[in-house]
């Protein structure tokens, strides 16, 4: 069996990571024939089962139980669909802890991604109980998210809109990516000419991996 792709989104709260990532597992699975499955987030469940937020001391605890969860579903799928990964986690422990010490072990575990999928800022911020903190801290979020990312050389790419629309956008972003795995026609036909564009998904600003992309679609919104 070869290694199994493994696709983290990631983002700031209220970005859509869940919704995102429960409605692409089945489109994925029924447009590739591959078997595909998501992850969901281990903090979501924590929080839920405890009545409250990890301290400090329980976020290591956290890391290993997410990428547990990944490496367990990555033994018996094709494609796995991470809500989240160990980079939230210590995105979370710097912002809220002021603490570095999770970084290089997130790092390497989010080096096990195939590609990395950013939710956008363009959804309203909506409460969730004890788990999110408010619309003040997207930003935050979302920049540090990028530091990692272009600051390590993971791949990955913006997912923008709102609905269906933000579904196609991570079709789109992991066409190239899941075409030769599948070996199918259909939809990956017709991205096929985006295997040929490399330039496009490199980092070109502080801000984004293709700004003609990225602001253009977020300006239009404001």
């Amino acid at each position: 069996m070869a290694e199994a792709i493994r696709v983290a989104i990631v983002g700031a709260e209220s970005t859509g990571k869940t919704t995102l990532a429960a409605a692409l597992a089945p489109r994925l699975a029924r447009d590739t024939g591959l078997r595909v499955t998501w992850v969901p987030e281990v903090l979501r469940d924590w929080c839920h089962h405890l009545g409250r937020t990890p301290k400090a001391h329980e976020q290591a605890a956290l890391v290993r139980a997410q990428h547990e969860r990944i490496e367990e579903s990555a033994a018996r799928h094709d494609v796995v669909i991470c809500d989240t990964t160990a980079l939230m986690t210590a995105v979370y422990s710097r912002l809220v802890f002021t603490d570095r010490s999770l970084d290089e072990r997130a790092v390497a575990l989010h080096r096990r991604m195939s590609i990395t999928l950013l939710t956008a800022l363009d959804l309203p911020w909506v409460a969730d109980g004890i788990q999110r903190d408010g619309p003040h801290v997207r930003e935050p979020v979302d920049r540090l998210l990028r530091e990692f990312l272009i600051g390590q050389r993971l791949p990955w790419a913006l997912v923008a809109g709102a609905g269906q629309a933000r579904v196609e956008a991570a079709v789109d972003a992991l066409a190239p990516l899941l075409r030769p795995a599948s070996g199918q026609g259909g939809l990956f036909t017709r991205l096929a000419g985006r295997n040929a564009e490399p330039a496009a998904r490199r980092w070109r600003c502080e801000n984004c991996d293709d700004p003609s992309c990225e602001h253009r679609l977020l300006g239009s919104r404001r």
